[in-house]
């Protein structure tokens, strides 16, 4: 059967602590953090413990425990010692003066045990495998620990502050409708974006029985292709989003974060092959957010390298819509890492120069001369198909032919391949070969390096 999970105010009750060493120590650092009044008893203190010696809360009776040891009926006894002889006489003595004891040794004798607790006060989560294993408890709260930021604090402080307003203004009939509507609305994120002004206003309207006239849209990069390297704010909102706009770059393991309930509208390009163009996209998102719907505008890597992010919202901004952007990981970067080539290296490369092999006006040509430096990594976004015609022109402005060449093919995902060449012989390495888009190009000194110390 499970246990029964209850959230105790540390100050309802004393507690009394047995041991000295570091559990007791675990144990009363949490103890104090809740306010709890703690009666400590051991002969020797570990160092934590000392140094908590001037709480007020805290009374230490630097002496062994004795076998016949008694405790005001109520208290809360927790028995860490390292002598499972003792813990177990003292447990007994504990429960016939009524007390409710925890002893850290023995997971089946126990009447209450401490969870794992993720503290951002007033919210407040526990995790517990009922003492069966602690490692998969601390294990089980770092994971969800990285999904609640500091800024839940602020949440919790906000609802519970609006509780009291929503009883005084609303009749009881009408408060569950307001949560659910409050919960969903923009209000939430606007809280965790930092924008209380925002969610004030939002909030306001939601009690005066108005409906969100306007929505907002979240300009998010969904990495170069693994859903490991998602930002967990990209993972918030993609979880939260009623209406998403995707590109062809978006891995479709993402795309199952996604609610079940949200809409879905492929936005993608290929070369030559638009789904919808950039003056579509930018109307689409202006008219979802006009709905009061929260937008997801998710495109691959980072929206504002590559991502025509600020052209759309140039677009948002003109029409007086909210928006967020939220960066991510872009190709360079992560198929750099994912390829064990540094970008950077002291031996190698002082600087790094990002391009795009796909102009506007659908050409290559760039400033050529510009871009050969020594000690400097060059890397290329959508260029394979002009590959031959790159390589040529670096040659032609003077780059070393023998200039080490990465290309790196479906970067970060499982079936990543990373071929490397020099720049003079990488036009007929492709040509023999069939190597599929989306593709990085990476040039210079530090693709040596790919050999030593590649990973995957």
């Amino acid at each position: 059967m499970m246990n029964l999970p209850l959230v105790l105010r540390g100050s309802a009750r004393p507690f009394v602590l047995v041991g000295g060493g570091q559990v007791a120590a675990r144990k009363l650092l949490t103890l104090l953090k809740a306010g709890a009044q703690v009666q400590l008893i051991a002969p020797e203190l570990h160092a934590d413990i000392a140094a908590c010696a001037g709480n007020p809360l805290l009374s230490i009776e630097q002496r062994p425990a004795s076998l016949t040891e008694t405790f005001d009926s109520g208290s809360l006894v927790v028995l860490a010692t390292d002598d499972a002889e003792l813990n177990a006489q003292l447990a007994a003595n504990a429960r016939h003066s009524g007390c409710l004891v925890c002893r850290c040794d023995q997971t089946g004798d126990n009447d209450f045990i401490f969870p794992a607790v993720i503290d951002r006060s007033p919210l407040l989560v526990s995790v517990s495998t009922s003492g069966a294993s602690p490692a998969l408890t601390r294990y089980v709260r770092q994971r969800l620990e990285a999904f609640m930021p500091q800024d839940y604090r602020d949440l919790g402080a906000f609802a519970e502050r609006l509780r009291t307003q929503v009883k005084q203004q609303l009749a009881a009939p009408l408060r569950a409708g307001f949560w659910r509507r409050w919960i969903g609305s923009l209000a939430p994120e606007l809280i965790l974006a930092r924008q209380t002004e925002r969610a004030e206003a939002v909030t306001a309207d939601l009690l005066n029985g108005n409906s969100e006239q306007q929505g907002e849209v979240y300009l998010v990069g969904a990495g170069p292709g693994d859903p490991d390297l998602l930002t967990f704010r990209a993972l918030r909102l993609i979880q939260s989003a009623d209406v998403v706009f995707y590109d062809r770059l978006v891995n479709p393991l993402i795309l199952d974060f996604i609610h079940p309930q949200a809409e879905r509208f492929y936005v993608g390009k290929a070369k030559s092959d638009h789904a919808v163009p950039q003056e579509g996209i930018n109307q689409l998102l202006v008219d979802a957010a006009r709905t009061g719907k929260k937008v997801l505008r998710l495109k691959g890597g980072d929206p504002f390298i590559f991502g025509r992010g600020g052209e759309e919202i140039e677009e948002l901004a003109a029409a007086g819509i909210p928006f967020q952007v939220v960066p991510g990981i872009t190709a360079a970067s992560g198929c750099a890492a994912y390829a064990g080539i540094p970008l950077t290296h002291r031996d190698h490369a002082q600087s790094v120069r990002f391009v795009t092999g796909h102009l506007k006006n659908g050409t290559c040509d760039l400033l050529w001369q510009e871009l050969v430096h020594p000690g400097q990594t060059l890397v290329i976004y959508m260029g394979l198909s002009g590959l031959p015609h790159i390589c040529d022109q670096l040659m032609a402005a003077g780059m070393d032919k023998s200039t080490p060449v990465a290309l790196v093919e479906k970067g970060t995902l499982p079936d990543q391949k990373v071929h490397v060449s020099t720049l003079q012989d990488m036009p007929g390495y492709i040509a023999g070969r069939t190597i599929q888009a989306p593709t990085l190009t990476i040039v210079g000194s530090v693709v040596s390096l790919h050999e030593r110390l590649k990973w995957r």
